[in-house]
């Protein structure tokens, strides 16, 4: 093995595809989730599970990361650190409870930038590489996904950055799909009909991800039609942008 990655929410959707797509490339992995039989199922998909395993751990409580980065640190060849683990709440603010709504904030931001914190010595040491899976939901506000919109923003605002500073000690990877059916829908609650239009793959977004990472890194918007949206967001204007988003998204 070439060395160890470690994959946040690895249960499912893009965690598993990323799992197959590096277990190819001859890294042991550190499967990350917080339901066991559906990483079991990740890691029974794999050619050689025995050369992996399985962590458990939550990251929404400022405990749990903490404890779950150190027994990360036991590991003496980390390489690598895919940031997937993330989720949405759909509806309307005031209408959604805080709870969930700052545990979006703390999953999909305050985490990876916890782990990958923690974590750069030894991947610098390593010239290893870091994908955070962010979004095309951080590239404008998201009305009725507000705080989702707004985790990934700053998760991509933060990662290009971290990409600047880093450039020729760790490849950074930034992910920004659009619509892709990976169950994301059913945990945020958002109805399966939206964002069809501009659906694409998980296949075609991991393989985006992985090729990128091949070339040392960068923005990445996998497919035709992730990068059709991406540029509908940037020709539009957010006056015409933002009430069209809310008449879409309205519950």
């Amino acid at each position: 093995m070439k060395g160890t990655v470690l994959i946040t929410g690895a249960s499912g959707g893009f965690g598993l595809l990323f799992a197959q797509a590096l277990e190819k490339q001859g890294y042991a992995l550190l499967l990350h989730g917080r339901d066991k039989a559906r990483l079991q199922m990740t890691l029974d998909s794999l050619k050689q599970p025995q050369s992996h395993r399985v962590l458990l751990s939550g990251l929404s409580a400022r405990k749990d990361v903490d404890e779950f980065i150190e027994q990360i640190l036991l590991e003496d060849d980390l390489l690598g650190v895919v940031n997937n683990a993330g989720f949405g709440a759909w509806g309307a603010f005031e209408m959604c409870e805080s709870v969930p709504q700052l545990d979006v904030l703390r999953v999909d931001l305050l985490a990876p930038v916890m782990l990958t914190h923690a974590l750069l010595p030894r991947l610098k040491r390593q010239k290893g590489f870091v994908i955070n899976v962010s979004s095309l939901a951080g590239e404008t506000p998201l009305p009725y996904m507000s705080t989702y919109g707004a985790a990934k923003a700053g998760l991509t605002f933060w990662s290009e950055a971290l990409r600047a500073e880093l450039q020729g000690l760790v490849r950074v990877v930034t992910l920004a799909p659009g619509p892709s059916p990976t169950g994301f829908r059913d945990v945020s609650g958002a109805p399966k009909a939206k964002g069809g239009l501009f659906s694409t793959s998980p296949n075609i977004v991991v393989d985006a991800a992985m090729q990128n990472l091949s070339q040392g890194g960068g923005y990445c918007v996998p497919g035709w039609r992730h990068k059709a949206l991406w540029c509908l967001q940037k020709l539009m204007p957010r006056i015409l942008s933002l009430p069209i988003m809310a008449h879409y998204l309205k519950p």
